[in-house]
Order: structure tokens, then C-alpha cells, then sequence
């Protein structure tokens, strides 16, 4: 996608999800204002990132798109739930219960993430890390299960969350799978200043059991969510 403009300079609009409700400004007058047959809007590959292979898989996301902080998140996750004995659908849901947090979306990211991956994972790990999101705001004391200190530091010690998170967290209370995505929050843990140096190709056995790699590549295999994948290896496409 990148042969076409060799050679000018491009510009790279922020996506609005990111800039709205901020002071920033729309930027994309002042881009617009500037094009001319040597200056256009970026499309394809983005050399101030790493190229990502032709057919990409799930660890190539881990290597070159997603951010260091949710990389190490991740993987310490999956570790704990690992080195816990956890079954290999707990393991695989911590791996990947927050990349949409990593390159796309934070706001509902549970949502997003499991969005991300159904197609590929069994509907037990899709839901489990669906459900991840609303369930961490509720203790569960039979399980050791309490609310999170870091979450009194993120929104306030008297927020409560809205409604459709707790009605979430209810419901999967009453679910088969509640102690699969139960046992995602007992992992989902904030490593700020613990986290050990964890290679992801240790998960690489996992993966192959119970995350189905399509074989034209992540965002190629025209599944609901290509377009997602897609939109990670080119997170800066003007459309």
C-alpha cells in the first residue's frame, strides 16, 4: 500500500475517538490545508513502525503493534494463571482479555476484545473476556475477589459504575462460565513496577490449541472482524 507515495510527504490525521472530549483541536483542517502533489494523507505501512509480516498472526500483534505496557500486562497475566495451574481457556483468556486496550479501543474494551478474537477462540474464552470488564467491579469474597485498589485511584473512591456494567456483572454471575472470567479479573492485575521479563513464545503451544490463526492472516481472512485487525496494522490510515 506504501508504493504509491514513495517519495511525499504524508500526514497522519488522529483518530477522533482519541482526541474528542479533549482541549486538543481538530487537527484536520490544518492537514487538509497542507496537500498538495508532494504531501498526502498516509495510507499503508507507516515506517516509524515495525512492518508487519504479509500474513499476519497472533504474536506478530504482540511484537509490533501492541504498546509495551498492555504486551507486559498480558503476558504476566497469563504467567500467573499458567504457573497457577489455571486450565489452558483461563491461560488463553488472560493473554488476551484487554488487546484492545494494546493498538484500537479503551473505552468497553472487554467488549472490544472479545469482539476481536470470537471468531478465532471458543465462545467460553470470548465470553469470559467479554464479561472480564463488568465482573472486575465487583468483589466476590468466596473466591478472594476484591474491588481493585487501582480502580479507587482511576475513577474516585465513590464511583459506581453505569447501569449496563452492572447488569452485565448480574448476569454473568448467573452464568455457566462465571468462574472462567471470574478467574481472568483474579489474574487482571496491574504489574507496575513487578513485572518479569516473559518471552510470548512461551504461550506459542497454548495459542496453537485454542486460538484458530486463520491461514491468509489476522485481517485478511474476511472473518466479522478483519476490518479490526486490519485497522491494527494500519492504525494510521486517513480512511
Amino acid at each position: 500500500m506504501t508504493e504509491v507515495q514513495q517519495g511525499r510527504r504524508r500526514l497522519i490525521l488522529p483518530a477522533p475517538v482519541g482526541r474528542i472530549g479533549t482541549s486538543q483541536p481538530n487537527p484536520e483542517p490544518e492537514l487538509l490545508a497542507q496537500l498538495s502533489p508532494d504531501t498526502v494523507m498516509m495510507m499503508g505501512d507507516n515506517p516509524a513502525l515495525p512492518k508487519m509480516p504479509p500474513k499476519p498472526r497472533l504474536l506478530d500483534f504482540f511484537r509490533a503493534r501492541f504498546d509495551d505496557f498492555t504486551v507486559t500486562h498480558l503476558l504476566t497475566s497469563a504467567k500467573r494463571a499458567l504457573d497457577a495451574g489455571q486450565d489452558e481457556k483461563v491461560v488463553t483468556a488472560c493473554l488476551l482479555h484487554d488487546i484492545s486496550n494494546a493498538c484500537l479501543v479503551r473505552s468497553d474494551h472487554g467488549y472490544w476484545s472479545a469482539q476481536l478474537i470470537a471468531p478465532y477462540v471458543s465462545e467460553e474464552v470470548a465470553w469470559a473476556v467479554k464479561y472480564h470488564q463488568a465482573l472486575r467491579y465487583f468483589a466476590d469474597d468466596s473466591v478472594g475477589y476484591a474491588y481493585p485498589e487501582s480502580y479507587r485511584a482511576f475513577f474516585g473512591a465513590d464511583y459506581v459504575p453505569p447501569e449496563y456494567i452492572r447488569r452485565d456483572a448480574e448476569d454473568a454471575k448467573r452464568h455457566r462460565w462465571y468462574m472462567t472470567s471470574r478467574s481472568v479479573t483474579m489474574f487482571d492485575i496491574y504489574f507496575f513496577d513487578r513485572s518479569e521479563t516473559i518471552d510470548p513464545e512461551i504461550f506459542s503451544d497454548i495459542i496453537g490449541r485454542n486460538f484458530k490463526e486463520p491461514d491468509e492472516g489476522l485481517g485478511f481472512d474476511g472473518s466479522p472482524v478483519a476490518h479490526m485487525w486490519r485497522t491494527m496494522i494500519w492504525p494510521n490510515n486517513f480512511l
